[in-house]
C-alpha cells in the first residue's frame, strides 16, 4: 500500500552488534540517520552502525527521492544561522558582520 511503512525503526541489542559503545552514544545523543531512496522506497539507517533502520514506500520514485534528500542533512551545517536567539547571539552577530564584509 503506498505511503505505508514497511518496517519501523528496529534497534539491535548491544550483544547483536558487538558494539556497546555505539549503542551508548545513540542512547545519549540520539541516532544519526542517513536517508536514501531506491525506486519508490525511502530507507534510513543509523550512520553509527547500531542497527536502527527502517523504510517507507511512497507513491512514486520522485517522491521517495524528494523526501530522502530533504531528510538527509546535518543540522551542524547551519550552526549559527538557525541558532537559539540568546544562546548563540554572539555567533549570529559574527555571521552578520562576516556577510556584510563580503558584499561589494
Amino acid at each position: 500500500m503506498p505511503g505505508s511503512r514497511d518496517r519501523t525503526a528496529a534497534v539491535a541489542s548491544p550483544a547483536a552488534t558487538g558494539r556497546p559503545s555505539v549503542m551508548l552514544r545513540c542512547s545519549v545523543f540520539g541516532h544519526r540517520y542517513r536517508f536514501s531512496a531506491r525506486g519508490a522506497v525511502m530507507r534510513w539507517e543509523c550512520q553509527r552502525g547500531c542497527g536502527a533502520e527502517g523504510s517507507k514506500t511512497y507513491r512514486s520514485p520522485a517522491a521517495a527521492r524528494h523526501y530522502a534528500s530533504a531528510f538527509d542533512r546535518e543540522d551542524r551545517d547551519q550552526l549559527g544561522r538557525r541558532a537559539p536567539l540568546l544562546g548563540m547571539f554572539p555567533l549570529r552577530i559574527w555571521h552578520k558582520i562576516h556577510e556584510r564584509s563580503k558584499q561589494p
